[in-house]
């Protein structure tokens, strides 16, 4: 972390400074970059068996409608009935409990009281947004849509998320696996879909401005040499550990690490993204795949294009250990879109599968795991949560550490920081930018020590006001001891 200095300045007035990579880093001392994984809350949407639902999925995250005052939801159930999915619809106060209301738009199974969103032949529903920023209220919604065979990306439009309109456009090329969001800072939309390289399944970014037309795909990540070794590792930690369930087939071949997918989140001037990386274990002959793992990791972008792997790609979201039935993530677990941010939390939904392979495959297993009831509801849709900014930090232990920023200009507003020093504290210093010498009555002997888990707390120092720089370019230099620093802002 760190290097030489230079005149990248930050601005910290329009954005939180995060520390997924070094943008705000001028350098560090005796400071630790650690990963933090979201707290699991469980499942938030069961498949309904009572109309013969195995597993639930969703390519979007939940959608406020402001008007309504309430959280909107597109989904995907598959039942014992259908190969295809049916496209669901539910609706929530709090993002937790979930009420599935009777649309009475398409009949399934002989009734049309069922919260069945759309139904075509012709179409399967991939992504849904609402855009309150759209002045066409005939464009509230925007979704991408998949043909028949699940390839390719059909933009749609709708004033209701129900009733869509299909523009005659060229569809995006991809293949059964993708992503879409609102990046509303740069007021453009963008989706990751999947095609092959040579390293296997890779993720391509397209843009649009208007929804209709979108750039060619462009290869922003792949897999590589690292992930292949830590495809060796992890298979063989869930195989060691009898906390977990193994995959189906492990038959150790040298199978390839692939990238399934790449959610992407805007935050915060930053696009943090969620590689789902796949471990193949073993071959699946009767769908013509592979058994395995799949995992979420952490990635940061600036520009959506350039991405810099987090943390030496420690799992942020990964499998679960069996419970006897209770949870569903033991094989496979996938982001539901861009987190969402509620308040001093970010709110994660995602898939949790309990298999990934055909039934058959599973035959000659322990039968007290893996029966009837395992198969019949074999995911679910769940959420976990992080606390706001919270993804990484960087650790400071008994002895200290310090944290020296890039430059900025701060002319008003007051310095808050986003840090746990529950067990020790935090100082802060304000410095010169070429000279590194504090600035009058702002040195760290003057700073009113920050301790606790604070959130939101706004730096103090003991002159009562905050000394004119003169529009001077300062830093920030952080003394930290027993400490974890997430993030810095200016407002």
């Amino acid at each position: 972390m760190g290097g030489p200095m230079h005149d990248n300045h930050i601005h910290p007035d329009r954005h939180r400074q995060l520390f997924l990579d070094d943008g705000a880093i001028e350098s560090v001392c005796e400071l630790r970059r650690s990963l933090h994984q979201p707290a699991r809350s469980g499942p938030v949407v069961r498949p309904n068996r009572s109309r013969g639902e195995m597993h639930v999925q969703s390519g979007s995250a939940p959608q406020w409608n402001s008007d309504r005052g309430l959280w909107e939801w597109w989904y995907s159930g598959y039942t014992a009935l259908t190969e295809s999915s049916l496209s669901l619809y539910a609706t929530s106060a709090d993002g937790v409990d979930w009420a599935m209301p009777d649309l009475c738009l398409y009949e399934w199974n002989g009734d049309r009281f069922n919260n069945v969103a759309f139904d075509s032949p012709e179409r399967n529903l991939a992504h849904v947004i609402r855009d309150e920023s759209d002045a066409d209220p005939g464009r509230r919604y925007k979704a991408l849509f998949s043909d028949d065979t699940h390839l390719n990306r059909h933009p749609g439009v709708s004033p209701d998320g129900f009733q869509w309109t299909f523009p005659d456009v060229k569809p995006i090329p991809s293949q059964d696996t993708s992503q879409m969001v609102h990046d509303r800072s740069g007021n453009r939309y963008l989706a990751t879909v999947k095609h092959r390289t040579k390293w296997g399944r890779s993720a391509w970014l397209v843009t649009s401005q208007d929804f209709l037309t979108w750039t060619d795909p462009e290869l922003i990540m792949h897999t590589d040499e690292i992930d292949q070794e830590n495809r060796r590792r992890r298979i063989q930690e869930v195989v060691d550990d009898p906390a977990y369930l193994s995959p189906p087939v492990v038959d150790g071949r040298d199978y390839m690490a692939e990238l399934y997918e790449l959610p992407i989140m805007p935050y915060e001037g930053l696009y943090i993204g969620f590689p789902l990386v796949f471990s193949p274990s073993g071959i699946d002959p009767d769908q013509a795949n592979h058994t395995g793992l799949n995992q979420v990791e952490l990635a940061v972008s600036r520009d959506a294009r350039q991405w810099e792997r987090v943390a030496d790609r420690a799992l942020f979201i990964g499998v679960e250990p069996w419970e006897g039935g209770a949870n569903y993530g033991n094989a496979q677990v996938a982001l539901c879109g861009a987190p969402c941010v509620r308040d001093q939390e970010i709110w994660i939904y995602y898939l949790a599968y309990r298999l990934r392979g055909h039934r058959d495959l599973f035959a000659k297993l322990d039968p007290t795991i893996y029966d009837d009831e395992f198969f019949n509801e074999c995911s679910a849709i769940c959420l976990a949560k992080l606390r706001r900014d919270g993804f990484v930090s960087l650790d400071a232990m008994a002895a200290g550490g310090e944290l020296l920023t890039r430059p900025f200009k701060w002319t008003e507003g007051e310095l808050y920081v986003n840090v746990d020093a529950a067990e020790g504290e935090a100082l802060v210093e304000v410095v010169e930018a070429d000279s590194l010498e504090p600035v009058p009555g702002r040195s760290a002997g003057r700073c009113q020590p920050l301790r606790g888990d604070l959130l939101g707390e706004a730096v103090s120092w003991m002159d009562a006001e905050r000394p004119s720089t003169d529009a001077r370019p300062v830093r920030l230099r952080f003394h930290l001891q027993r400490a974890s620093l997430y993030s810095f802002w200016i407002a």
